[in-house]
């Protein structure tokens, strides 16, 4: 199920606000355990989220920033570590962000001076600015179009060609980045070949996130006229013609290792954790079991379902509480209004459900809302199904609804975030390491990925490896 459709129907259903609770704030909960960390500006943290509160990590983060920006002659420019399980990495304004999913699928210091030197790229060549000229301008020239013509579909043809064209000179920025980040991080000591090894561990970890969530494991490797990003190859291949591509220099692969060692890759306790089908929120004390074949995706806006078989769930909690009865609620509040709608009670809460008026926004798919009161707060499933098992699949997704329940104070307690340990694999075999991943699937595919591994013989011949722990 392609992205693109996913949103449009998380659009189509979401009426609902971010999974957070009352929890006291940062600063007043990072006080306590001395691993404070300054906030970014609001509407910086608005775009990109919060920052990571471990101190030390930090530090070390924007000590190699700063080498590959001086080498640059870049100054003025912060490095921070977002508090993400997602590998990603970008810049904003002065700021260059790396998320703790980056930091654990990287091997050593040079590919962290590649990613940093990629998005100073950016920075110094100010593409963002650029793109941003160049949006308003196919917009203009639409607008334009339309009226000169007195056609709205001659505007949108325009638009159309215009945002291909701008597809086309993002994917040409992002060589460019590649390009001076390898200039930056050669003159800064590191070895060359970190950027093309930064590429091929993004690379492999798409290929496993797409076999995740049942597709095809090639998929990133697919050139397409409506991607913004070049594909890996092409990359690779572009970086491998320029002179430095080679150049010696340090990777520094222990003290980046000694920097990573106990880092959570997991979502933040606020934001609650995946396990399995299971979610689970330490804080908020909830939880719900998606059904089988479902892939869960955690986000601050709530927690995504999703299916091959283009259905999904989309799970949030009100910000506001609710008078009175539910199904009263939803008949009055729910646009356009659920029909069908009934009372009942989920695990001791109150609860009410109704199915979503099937009209142009919904084509013939199924679309339920099912509220749930628990305790001075209301939460929310969106549930959508199409294709022809629709039927069957909506009821499953019901049935999942109604698995949501309070955990206990124990239970609560109990969860803690997965962390990346640094072990020896010494009198282990591939087979026993993988099977300390903490996931039901893809563990050996997940634990080469990891360790930048071609093979699961490749991990037993070295005196160090990553893995992930309860």
């Amino acid at each position: 199920m392609g992205i693109r459709r996913i949103l449009a129907l998380v659009a189509l259903l979401a009426g609902v606000v971010a999974c957070t609770s009352a929890e006291p704030s940062a600063s007043a909960s990072t006080a306590a355990t001395g691993r404070g960390v300054g906030a970014l500006p609001r509407d910086i943290e608005k775009l990109v989220g919060p920052a990571d509160q471990d101190v030390r990590l930090q530090a070390y983060v924007e000590r190699v920033g700063q080498r590959v920006a001086t080498a640059a002659g870049v100054g003025g420019s912060r490095f921070v570590v977002l508090d993400s399980p997602i590998a990603n990495a970008h810049a904003v304004q002065s700021y260059v962000f790396v998320t703790r999913g980056l930091l654990a699928l990287l091997e050593n210091e040079a590919e962290l001076a590649a990613a940093v030197g990629h998005e100073l790229g950016h920075l110094v060549q100010r593409h963002a600015a650029q793109r941003a000229r160049a949006r308003q301008g196919v917009l203009d020239a639409a607008i334009e179009a339309a009226a000169a013509s007195g056609s709205v579909t001659v505007g949108r043809a325009v638009a159309q060609d215009g945002l291909l064209a701008l597809r086309r000179y993002s994917r040409e920025q992002e060589l460019e980045a590649d390009r001076l980040g390898l200039t930056y991080i050669v003159k800064a000591g590191y070895r060359g070949d970190a950027m093309a090894s930064l590429i091929e561990r993004l690379r492999r970890q798409d290929s496993v996130e797409a076999q995740i969530m049942g597709e095809s494991p090639d998929v990133g490797d697919r050139p397409s006229a409506a991607s913004t990003h070049p594909v890996p190859m092409e990359r690779t291949s572009a970086i491998a013609g320029l002179p430095l591509a080679n150049a010696p220099g340090e990777t520094n692969e222990k003290g980046y290792f000694a920097a990573i060692d106990g880092m959570s890759v997991d979502d933040s306790p606020r934001e609650g954790f995946i396990r399995g089908r299971a979610f689970l929120h330490p804080t908020m004390r909830l939880a719900f079991t998606a059904p089988p074949g479902f892939r869960l995706l955690n986000d601050s806006d709530g927690v995504l379902a999703v299916n091959r078989d283009r259905s999904l769930m989309l799970f949030a909690c009100l910000s506001t509480s609710i008078s009175g009865p539910l199904d009263d609620w939803m008949r009055n509040k729910l646009k356009p209004t659920p029909t069908n709608i009934q009372t009942l009670e989920i695990n001791g809460n109150e609860a009410a459900i109704g199915a979503r008026p099937r009209g142009s926004d919904t084509g013939l798919g199924q679309a339920r809302y099912v509220v749930i009161r628990d305790g001075n707060r209301v939460c929310n499933f969106a549930l959508v199904s199409e294709g022809a098992h629709q039927d069957r699949q909506i009821e499953e997704m019901v049935r999942a609804a109604r698995t949501f329940r309070t955990l206990t104070p124990a239970e609560a307690s109990a969860l803690r975030p997965y962390r990346l340990r640094i072990v020896s694999p010494a009198g282990s075999t591939p087979a026993q390491l993988a099977a300390r991943m903490p996931y039901s699937d893809l563990r050996m595919e997940r634990l080469l990925v990891l360790n930048a591994a071609a093979t699961p013989a490749e991990l037993v011949s070295r005196t160090q490896i990553k893995l992930i722990e309860p």
